[in-house]
């Protein structure tokens, strides 16, 4: 059984390109995650930035943001 993750502040589950987004943005070691939408009010920015940041992150080959496949 795989466990979602949360945001920490909404409750909101969270896709492999927010926690990406967080590890990059906040801290590479973070274990509790946000949002889009409370990653974007954390930096009082509109969420299309926050998509703008993962949009460039992933065309710059950043490895965070890997599509990973667990079949266990």
């Amino acid at each position: 059984m795989i466990l979602s993750q949360t945001c920490v502040t909404c409750n909101h589950i969270l896709t492999p390109d927010e926690i990406a987004i967080h590890k990059r943005l906040i801290n590479r070691g973070a274990t509790k995650h946000l949002c889009k939408p409370c990653l974007a009010a954390h930096f009082n920015c509109a969420e299309s930035v926050i998509d703008e940041k993962i949009a460039h992150y992933k065309a710059i080959g950043c490895t965070l943001f890997e599509t990973r496949c667990n079949n266990t």
